[in-house]
């Protein structure tokens, strides 16, 4: 933690106080617009282009944008830009190839508010069996990316005003909940527009300047520091902390893409914008701003090795960078720390952008594909709304009990996540969406091959002691999509054809017009 005054500290306060209270009354505006569960779960299918836009990039980015992807640059250098291009052609891919139609199919396929029941009314499933499969790996991994938000919110606090990490937590996930729990999917969405714009103001705003304030002693100063290799080294794509990278290295990286096309809580975005000509307008917004993101990210992480010459990070502290870069620059070499302060709400931003989508993708999977699909089928919305505000609450608790661990790791938490939704779900949504001869069969077996291949990748030791994740060093999301793609297809072709009425359910997505 870099050493400010105490009026320093106040101003930062000052600063976090008000984009705090912000949120909060966004949040209480948007709940006298939230009368109904699609209010709540889609915002009446009402966003414009850049509320759907922004609010996707943000939720989608979280604390790893500005803490985990700066932190591994700076440790190990540019080769861990990998994982950006990965997420950038990732971006692209799902914007422009899964957008438009998955708006139209949920439409067509009874107006389907979740990525589950999607699912369910994509294949006719009356027993309801890719509906409680799908809300229960849900459940499961985006507790875990959740847990990761909480964990971000946790160190930022810590580190900018030495309070206990347990503190923090508990204080980051309250205004989370309270926002969260008011206004439903419109103040998310409102509230992660916001964010996605401050964000993006300070990734491009910091780094310039401190690069400025290094001057000409950018290389010599990185060389200081002792980088593994040496500048040179340090700078090269194709090295990984002074050694050349493997090419299985490589592929795994560029394979966080893949996982695009299997996040619930980026999906929906799509299924609520105002119409398709909205949905063209957010796409070359989203790119444009995950672009400009992701560059200004990896800047960081370079620039603030020669920036902090005489602070070198190492281990956990390392994702700590950007944090120390906003203190540094706007209390000792410009002297404006309410400004700074404000940066350090982007990084709180990308926090809370990611948290409440995620806390709103598990309510809704418990109170919508869950709740009334299993356990109260005549529940009408008020019930529907209660159920699901307490699960935000019950969620939410479950989350900090997992990042409880101050030395628990972001970017590792973020991975298994980000592996575990894209192996599940990313084949089926694909194949449900673009291949007429999918069926449910295909679907059910594909979704279980892709969680459960992360699951045993990442979390059971098979190799002398140690998991397949560490022993082969490759992805599990990249071996988790194609195996749940091939059997996905495999069963498919192997059991009965989908019926005549969902082939023409099919076919009807590509005539339908709004």
């Amino acid at each position: 933690m870099t050493t400010v005054s105490s009026s320093s500290i106040a101003a930062i306060l000052v600063a976090f106080a008000a984009y705090l209270l912000f949120m909060i009354v966004i949040g209480a505006i948007c709940m006298r617009r939230t009368n109904s569960s699609e209010d709540y779960f889609l915002g009446g299918r009402g966003l414009n282009a850049w509320v759907a836009a922004l609010s996707a990039q943000a939720s989608d980015m979280s604390g790893w944008l500005l803490m985990g992807l700066p932190g591994s640059i700076y440790a190990l250098g540019t080769g861990q830009a990998w994982i950006a291009i990965g997420l950038f052609l990732g971006t692209v891919c799902n914007w422009l190839l899964i957008s438009k139609r998955l708006r139209r199919y949920t439409i067509v396929a009874g107006n389907s508010m979740t990525l589950p029941e999607f699912l369910e009314n994509r294949f006719h499933d009356k027993k309801k069996v890719l509906l409680s499969i799908s809300s229960v790996v849900i459940i499961i991994f985006f507790l875990v990316y959740t847990a990761s938000a909480l964990a971000s919110g946790g160190k930022l606090f810590h580190t900018i005003f030495g309070i206990d990490y347990h503190i923090a937590l508990i204080i980051g996930a309250a205004v989370i909940l309270t926002y969260t729990f008011m206004g439903g999917f419109l103040a998310v969405c409102t509230t992660d527009f916001v964010q996605g714009m401050l964000m993006l103001v300070g990734l491009l705003t910091v780094p310039i300047i401190a690069f400025a304030l290094v001057s000409g002693k950018f290389a010599a100063n990185i060389d200081h520091t002792q980088v593994a290799g040496g500048y040179d080294a340090y700078m090269n794509l194709f090295m990984n902390g002074g050694r050349p990278y493997k090419f299985v290295e490589i592929l795994s990286q560029l394979a966080w893409g893949l996982g695009y096309c299997g996040m619930p809580h980026i999906l929906i975005r799509f299924m609520a914008v105002k119409d398709e000509k909205e949905l063209k307008k957010s796409s070359v917004i989203a790119i444009s701003w995950c672009f400009l993101s992701l560059v200004a990210a990896c800047f960081i992480g370079i620039v603030g090795r020669a920036y902090l010459v005489d602070n070198v990070l190492t281990g956990g502290q390392t994702e700590s960078v950007f944090i120390t870069m906003i203190e540094r620059v706007f209390t000792k070499n410009i002297g404006i720390p309410f400004v700074g302060g404000l940066f350090l709400c982007g990084i709180l931003a990308a926090i809370m952008s990611t948290a409440d989508s995620q806390l709103l993708v598990c309510a809704s999977s418990v109170s919508k594909d869950i709740y009334k699909s299993f356990i109260r089928k005549d529940a009408d919305d008020k019930r529907i709304m209660k159920v699901t505000r307490i699960t935000v609450i019950v969620v939410a608790l479950i989350a900090i009990v997992i990042a409880w661990d101050p030395e628990s790791s972001i970017m590792g938490l973020v991975s298994d996540a980000w592996a575990g939704l894209g192996s599940a779900f990313g084949p089926a949504i694909v194949l449900a969406l673009f291949w007429k001869r999918a069926n449910m069969p295909g679907t059910v077996v594909g979704i279980i091959t892709g969680g459960l291949t992360v699951l045993i990748w990442d979390y059971i030791p098979l190799m002398g002691g140690k998991t397949l994740a560490v022993t082969t060093g490759i992805y599990s999301l990249l071996i988790g999509f194609i195996l749940s793609l091939f059997v996905n297809v495999i069963v498919s072709l192997a059991t009965k054809a989908p019926s005549a009425e969902i082939v023409a359910e099919f076919e009807k997505v590509d005539a339908y017009s709004e």
